[in-house]
């Protein structure tokens, strides 16, 4: 089996589809230095590489941005940049990505792998409190102004960044959040913790920020919402006002 996040993801669609999808349709067509930097990143951080995006909803991301004809984009959150890497690869060669994360050592761990692929002119990265950024953005005569904005950060500040994202995406703009199925523990009973040993404890803890999260964009007017049950949950939200 090619090096993949398959042992987290697997909780989320069952284990030989999810394969399934990744080697027979994922893995053939991933850009060499997206493969390149997957492989560096489960190979320094092990467990931690499944903070990168699986393989497939990278390549969903990609074409999205394509069916949007995006040009100005963000990512809050990038670790080692494997999504960052999938987005400056799906966007004209003008298009500009904000890209902020505190984390520099891991995003500079990918940079070779963005560098190779010839996208680094793409990127504004940041090494930032996420806040500090958008505050600054805001300030700065830059709402409404990007076409997409992805947000993998810390699930307990999802609240304050989609009041922040949504004064900076435009007006029928897309902001995507990672993660909103929370290893599938969305789900399930605060109870049945045991019978689900198999999840890590920090999961339980902050499972009850995700479902807070997921029912306020379910209910929120401003935006029309999906959540996709691709990776770990993905959910798009279109800014209607």
């Amino acid at each position: 089996m090619a090096v993949s996040s398959l042992n987290n993801k697997s909780l989320i669609v069952h284990g030989p589809i999810l394969e399934y999808i990744l080697e027979e349709n994922a893995y053939p067509k991933e850009h060499e230095q997206l493969k390149e930097l997957r492989e560096i990143t489960v190979k320094k951080y092990e467990k931690k590489s499944v903070m990168n995006v699986p393989v497939d909803e990278a390549q969903f991301l990609s074409m999205l941005l394509k069916i949007m004809n995006a040009k100005k984009t963000m990512e809050i959150g990038v670790f080692t940049g494997y999504s960052l890497l999938a987005t400056a690869l799906a966007l004209p060669d003008d298009g500009q990505i904000t890209a902020i994360d505190l984390d520099i050592e891991a995003y500079e761990t990918g940079l070779p792998c963005i560098q190779k692929a010839g996208v680094e002119h793409k990127i504004n990265f940041i090494q930032s409190d996420a806040f500090v950024v958008l505050n600054d953005l805001i300030n700065g005569e830059e709402k409404s102004s990007f076409d997409f904005i992805f947000v993998d950060a810390q699930k307990e500040d999802n609240m304050k960044f989609h009041e922040k994202v949504m004064e900076l995406v435009k007006m029928g703009g897309i902001i995507a959040y990672d993660n909103t199925l929370w290893l599938g523990s969305v789900a399930y009973k605060q109870h049945e913790y045991e019978k689900h040993s198999e999840m890590p404890e920090s999961v339980w803890r902050n499972r009850d920020y995700v479902i807070r999260f997921n029912s306020f964009l379910a209910s929120n007017p401003q935006i029309e919402s999906s959540l996709l049950s691709i990776g770990d949950g993905l959910t798009l939200c279109r800014r209607l006002y």
